[in-house]
């Protein structure tokens, strides 16, 4: 358990120095020897920052979200300046001349004059000055200002680090230590916790690390966060799993890895957030989510592509000694670029400084199944040698997750690298999106995923509306997931029992996926919808056949048409994080009202 006292972790600040994790500004040597590629990058985009004018945050453009709900307008401009931020800190370190620290103190001065650094969706009011709120851009943007100015040092003005000393006590430290309403700081009282307790934790008790300058104040932030994390990592799955999915896993546990590390360069090694149980098995996460190369099981509020962070793999695979996630970080750094997807500060420092390492390395191997007992996650792969092999990801759960859809019983099938039976990802964040409306979204409903409608109706939210497991098997010839999913349906439903199977079948040549619906009404006959989610094409090609036609591959799905009927709904241009798509619902139902229902499909590799 990471259970430390405040007086411990003192006595450990006092005995240890300054351990940063890059060298500062004035270490000419080491910033002179950094990759040629990745500074001509810096410094190109860099120079392009310093020409542009601070992108402006005028209260009009706070007020989007309270007055239309939309997020993007402020967040992009707001992101945009620490971006920015990063780029010309990172430049003058590259290159060590002060053409850049103009435009720096510049930038960092007006982050420190926004009315709240947090973003209007966490904090709708514009100002209120006397409660200052954290939320996760609070937090990230103390952690990249804090080392702003450790990186820089005395080539910063003095009161530019006086003012971000301000600043961050203010808005971040004092609040963090006087109060205990965060909502994201502890699960008492029923509160779930999720992402944000690590990246808020990370951000304010981080910055702290390097900006308060009393060690017992310090010491406590840093026993305070050592008790939240314990309630974050209570969040995982037995297994290692995060219900939230592996972007939010590579946001979450990625700020949680560099407080650890500041911590344990801090405290000279006396005081571990990596000593905790289970972090092994949750750092393996993503390789377990793999379904081939760069495609992950993107269950929850997860994107369709997500890329993951190289550095941050790299680290652990160094830190935990798990080469695997070595290999799995040089794979994400060809995929994404050998700077990552985040262009905060700290990971822009930790991409030059945590990079993967160079050279050949082996192939990602992965296993034949993945299983996490708690959150009822099966993944199948055929042949996972094969990128091109038939891959199936299957998910029980409840629907009171964190970053919770209504998918009970949802399942992904995969060929040649392409999710034909899809789960759609996210939709776009706005006020309704995290809203009472938020089922009413396809991405969020049942409706938008691969499980049963029934006499109409989709699955209820709550923990209360899940998934009873009643066998999980894994063997040389079939991998499969048995559930009961009546607790997910309204009791106007009716039913008495609906059973799921699904199965991924190890069959030569090329496999196939089982899909059984076995319903049961307790009163009066009802009818039961089987249905596919996908993003590709679908055609109705012969009685008794549909197929599923993508970029890549195309999967035959095969019924019995003297029973069932097969149809295709067509919703278009549904409004989802990556932009509007055409989302494609393949219905198999019954033909008749009945009391019992055994809607069985077959799921084959077809050519193309």
């Amino acid at each position: 358990m990471l259970n430390y006292n405040p007086r411990e972790v003192e006595l450990a600040l006092l005995a240890a120095g300054e351990d940063w994790p890059f060298p500062q500004a004035s270490d000419r040597s080491a910033w002179e020897a950094v990759e040629t590629s990745i500074a001509d990058y810096v410094l190109e985009a860099a120079e392009e920052a310093a020409a542009a004018p601070i992108p402006p945050l005028p209260a009009t453009l706070y007020l989007e979200f309270k007055r239309v709900g939309t997020r993007e307008g402020y967040e992009s401009a707001a992101n945009e300046r620490r971006r920015r931020l990063a780029l010309l800190a990172v430049a003058e370190c590259l290159e060590g001349r002060g053409r850049f620290l103009d435009p720096l103190l510049d930038l960092a001065w007006a982050i420190c004059e926004e009315s709240s650094w947090c973003w209007p969706a966490h904090q709708v009011e514009l100002a209120e000055p006397g409660r200052p709120v954290i939320d996760l851009s609070a937090a990230m943007t103390a952690l990249s200002l804090a080392e702003m100015v450790a990186l820089l040092g005395d080539r910063l003005a003095p009161v530019v680090g006086r003012r971000i000393r301000y600043e961050a006590a203010r808005r971040c430290f004092d609040p963090y230590l006087s109060r205990h309403d965060h909502w994201w700081l502890f699960s008492a009282g029923g509160r779930q916790l999720n992402n944000w307790t690590a990246v808020c934790n990370a951000g304010v008790v981080g910055a702290a690390i390097y900006l308060e300058q009393d060690p017992g104040r310090l010491a406590e932030m840093i026993a305070r966060a050592a008790r939240s994390l314990q309630d974050y990592l209570a969040t995982f799955d037995p297994d290692g799993g995060s219900s939230e999915g592996p972007g939010y896993w590579s946001y979450g546990f990625g700020y949680y890895t560099l407080l650890a590390d500041l911590v344990e360069r801090r405290t000279g090694g006396r005081v571990s957030f990596f000593e905790a149980p289970g972090i092994g098995e949750i750092a393996r996460y993503p390789l377990r989510v793999t379904l081939s190369p760069g495609n992950y099981a993107n269950f929850s509020d997860c994107d369709r592509y997500q890329r993951l962070v190289p550095a941050h793999l790299a680290y652990l695979a160094r830190r935990l000694q798990v080469p695997e996630l070595m290999s799995l970080a040089q794979l994400e750094r060809e995929l994404g670029g050998q700077l990552g997807p985040r262009h905060e500060l700290p990971w822009l420092l930790r991409s030059i400084w945590w990079a993967p390492d160079e050279g050949l390395h082996p192939a990602l191997r992965l296993s034949k199944h993945d299983w996490f007992r708690g959150m009822h996650w099966m993944i199948a792969r055929f042949d996972p040698s094969d990128p091109e092999a038939l891959v199936l990801a299957a998910k029980g759960g409840h629907n009171g997750e964190m970053h919770n859809q209504n998918d009970v019983g949802t399942f992904i099938v995969q060929l040649a690298g392409e999710s034909l039976v899809a789960d759609i990802g996210r939709g776009r964040y706005t006020r309704d999106y995290f809203g009472p409306r938020r089922y009413e979204h396809l991405a969020n409903s049942s409706l938008g995923h691969s499980v049963p409608v029934v006499n109409g109706h989709p699955q209820l939210a709550g923990r209360e509306h899940g998934a009873e497991l009643l066998e999980h098997v894994a063997s040389e010839g079939v991998d499969l997931l048995r559930l009961e999913l009546r607790a997910a349906y309204p009791e106007e439903c009716g039913l008495e029992a609906l059973t799921r199977t699904i199965a991924l079948h190890r069959q030569a040549p090329r496999g196939w996926v089982e899909l059984r619906d076995e319903a049961t009404f307790a009163r009066s006959p009802g009818s039961v919808e089987s249905v596919l989610i996908t993003l590709g094409e679908c055609a109705l090609e012969a009685e008794g056949r549909v197929v599923i036609r993508g970029s890549r591959g195309s999967l035959r799905v095969e019924y019995d048409p003297d029973r069932l009927r097969a149809e295709v709904q067509l919703l278009p241009w549904v409004d989802l994080a990556e932009g509007p798509r055409d989302v494609r619902r393949l219905v198999f139902a019954s033909k008749a009202q009945a009391t019992r229902h055994d809607i069985q499909l077959r799921i084959y590799p077809a050519q193309r």
